[in-house]
């Protein structure tokens, strides 16, 4: 069973030399990566270009966001038929930097039932910033899932991704213990199950917290019953990305 890593580079890096740069380093970390997806998302000046050179079969592309709407007076915004076009597969939506800056649980539902109409994988983000002993956390999670997901028809539950990113283990923070990830794992599922039935134990988790420098990622995905990573600061150095892939590998 393959695992997943979503390289999502944020604004980085600051120059298209220095994007080349690591493009090329990726893509000989994902040269010698076996049994792993990888999923790359630039930033949305270098994704098509960077997709239209690449003719290899290692690697897909995402968007890091889009706008739900084709085309209109939306100053700023890239569209999901725009990413579409570029020959992007992948979107993340509802990211917790998206959230921090405005971005709705409504919003998240409309851009996901927009990227699946397109052909597009959501890849859903949800989380929360803290933990506070009454489970309040575990609140906000379902309502980021029940309402992004509600436009989901069961049939086309699978062709999502979750994304689960605790604020509070963002890197630099220590990772996250993968019976915590375990236990949201269960969470996850369980609301979905609400929502679809028993199909719902069968979507993929993603974990998108902290990664450590102590080789824990195998650790997090087979105790953490997730599927694969998201990565920010770790897909930005070369170095640290091939030996994530590397132990990935060998997990």
């Amino acid at each position: 069973m393959k695992s997943i890593v979503v390289a999502n580079w944020k604004m980085h890096p600051a120059s298209w030399r220095k994007a080349k740069k690591l493009f090329e380093a990726t893509k000989e970390a994902a040269e010698y990566a076996k049994n792993v997806t990888l999923i790359v998302a630039p930033p949305a000046l270098y994704v098509r270009e960077l997709r239209a050179a690449y003719k290899g079969r290692r690697i897909a592309f995402a968007v890091q966001n889009a706008h739900f709407e084709s085309e209109g007076a939306f100053t700023g915004e890239i569209s999901l038929a725009q990413a579409k076009d570029a020959g992007i597969s992948y979107a993340i939506i509802g990211h917790a930097e998206r959230r921090a800056m405005g971005e709705s649980n409504d919003a998240t539902r409309k851009k996901v039932a927009a990227a699946l109409s397109l052909g597009i994988t959501p890849i859903l983000c949800v989380g929360e910033s803290k933990r506070n002993p009454d489970g309040e956390y575990l609140g906000i999670v379902k309502e980021q899932l029940r309402t992004g997901l509600q436009d989901v028809p069961t049939s086309r539950l699978l062709d999502c991704l979750i994304t689960y990113e605790p604020l509070w283990v963002i890197s630099p923070a220590p990772s996250m213990n993968p019976r915590q990830m375990h236990e949201m794992s269960i969470f996850i599922r369980k609301t979905i199950v609400e929502m679809h039935g028993e199909r719902g134990h069968q979507v993929k988790i993603l974990y998108g917290g902290s990664i450590d420098e102590s080789g824990n990622a195998p650790l997090m995905l087979k105790g953490g019953d997730v599927r694969g990573l998201l990565v920010g600061r770790a897909s930005l150095d070369a170095e640290k990305f091939a030996t994530l892939m590397n132990e990935l590998t060998n997990a």
